[in-house]
Order: C-alpha cells, then structure tokens, then sequence
C-alpha cells in the first residue's frame, strides 16, 4: 500500500487535547470509586509521572486503616503513543502496603502472599465502580472494564499490589531495587510488570532520538492496524505493546538518520528484517523483561515484520 509524507505526519501525530481531558476524566472517576471506598487524596492535584506523557498519577490513603494506594494510567495512552481506535485507558489501581519482593534477574518468580487480599481488593473495586456505572461494568480476568461514552475513556481499572524487584548491583549487594506491580489474575496466573520503568525508558528513548521514536511508534502501530483491515493474518498475532518495544531496542542512529519519515520507517524495516538474530537479546521498554516469551512469540513478530515489508510503500 502507497504512503505519502502526509499519511505519515498524520499517523504520527499525538492525541488531540479532547483525548488528553478525557483521559484526566478517567483517572477522576477511578478517584471517586476509591474515595467511596474510605480513601483521600487529602486535596492534591493529579500530576504527571513524567513530561511528554500522559501517565496520570494520584496517591490516596484510607481513612480506616493504615492503607495507601496509588493510581496511574499505564499503557499506551501513558506513553503519549496511542493511535486512533485505541479506545482503552488503563488504570492501575496500586495498594502499596506490606510489597511483594523477588530477588533476581528476571523479576518474574518470587511471593506471591497476597492472592486472597488480592480477590478481595478487586471485588471491593468492582462493586463500587457497579455501583456508580450500573450496567457499564465488566469484570476480565486482569481488570474491571467501565465502557465509555462521549464524556470520558471506557477505562480498564487492574487492582494490584505494589512489586520490589531487588536485583545484584555488583559483591552480592541487593540493597537497589526495581519498582513494579503484580496483579493477581481470576484464572490464578500472577503477572509481574514494571509500567513506571516504560514510561520513563519510553521518555528518555523520545529525547535521544529528536522525539522520533514516538512518532515512529504511531506509525507503526497504524500500519498493524491497517494490515489487519487487509487480513494479513500476522497482523493480528503481534501487540501494541510488542512493537512499542520492539523499536524500543533499536540503536538512537536508525531514527534519526533521515529528516522524512517515510526514510526512517524503511530504515527502521531494513535494520529489523537483518538484524532477527538480536531478538533474543531484546527487552520490553521496561528494560527489564525479556521481549519474547517463546519462540512461537518471536517467529508471530518475524512474520509481521516481513509482511510490513511488503506492505509499506512510501512515494
């Protein structure tokens, strides 16, 4: 398919100031639902994480007991590289008392003492967001989904608990640690993320590349989305997030070689379809994780990539 320096200015262009307010409304309503639950914000404004985000953030305490939480968005509308389409604003709801730990590497096995605290947390969520949105209200196995209108973001709440990640900073001293989330899911997997880490790594990855790995991050996110609209099967095999990261480990030089886009997604394309025996050394842009879980995971990605190949055509 033909693109033209236009198309790639317009896909690579961020949210609109409308999404930015409804993206604040969406942190706003998980604030009341947490203050029904006995929480204050004790009047502080909702800051951001991080400048050239939109990873909203709030710090609130119970007023019965010795809890505190914190709630962030996360996710692709935190790391300002949404596209049109992507509709879900992704909430972490994060109690931080009495933190998970893990000691290695990986930070992927470690406690897990909180799974009934945890059920009990999400259903508490849960009831309170029934309350105030009856019928727009649906629980997934990681999050509790509040559907949207032309007012505010259908949201994605995750309930989860605070994860230090202590890792070997040199003569066995595990004093420095990482700091993440574990969410409990229904179906009992526990799932280990590090969101913070991202979103800073995606901001300083956008500074030392004259703010094009957003941008090509945009793109590339539209070209999946459009290659799914042709039925190109590999498409719907690889994730926003997967490719986010993807680009994330590619050398600053391959973004800012050329001033037009349409020369750095090719550039960009070239270096990925030569450089596949890198893959397994690949992170997520936490840094932390490796990027593929499998070799079925990294082939879905090899794939995707060949088929952008053909299907990116830049005149």
């Amino acid at each position: 398919m033909k693109f033209n320096q236009n198309d790639l200015e317009r896909y690579a262009s961020p949210l609109s100031a409308t999404e930015n307010e409804m993206c604040k409304r969406a942190i706003i309503q998980v604030r009341d639902v947490l203050s029904d639950l006995g929480y204050t914000d004790d009047n502080k404004e909702i800051s951001l994480l991080a400048e050239d985000t939109l990873a909203y953030t709030l710090s609130m305490r119970s007023t019965v007991n010795n809890h505190t939480v914190d709630i962030f968005i996360q996710g692709s509308y935190a790391n300002n590289t949404c596209i049109s389409g992507e509709s879900d604003v992704d909430i972490a709801v994060v109690r931080k008392e009495g933190h998970d730990y893990v000691f290695n590497s990986s930070c992927q096995t470690g406690t897990t003492n909180k799974k009934l605290e945890a059920a009990v947390f999400k259903d508490t969520v849960e009831r309170k967001l029934r309350v105030r949105f009856p019928y727009e209200v649906e629980r997934h196995n990681k999050s509790i989904k509040v559907k949207g209108n032309t007012y505010r973001k259908q949201v994605d709440t995750v309930p989860c608990f605070a994860l230090n990640c202590y890792y070997n900073t040199g003569n066995n001293d595990y004093s420095s640690y990482k700091e993440g989330i574990i969410i409990y899911a229904d179906d009992g997997t526990v799932i280990r993320n590090f969101p913070k880490q991202h979103i800073f790594n995606g901001k300083s990855k956008n500074k030392l590349t004259n703010y094009k790995y957003k941008k090509i991050v945009r793109i590339i996110k539209k070209m999946r989305a459009l290659m799914i609209d042709f039925r190109y099967s590999s498409a719907s095999k690889v994730s926003s997030f997967g490719l986010e990261s993807l680009l994330w480990n590619l050398p600053n030089e391959e973004f800012t070689r050329y001033y037009t886009l349409g020369y750095v997604v090719q550039d960009i394309i070239r270096y990925l379809k030569t450089n596949i025996g890198k893959f397994d050394y690949y992170k997520e842009a936490n840094g932390i994780k490796p990027l593929f879980a499998s070799v079925e995971e990294k082939q879905n990605y090899i794939n995707f990539i060949n088929d952008l190949d053909r299907f990116f055509v830049y005149e």
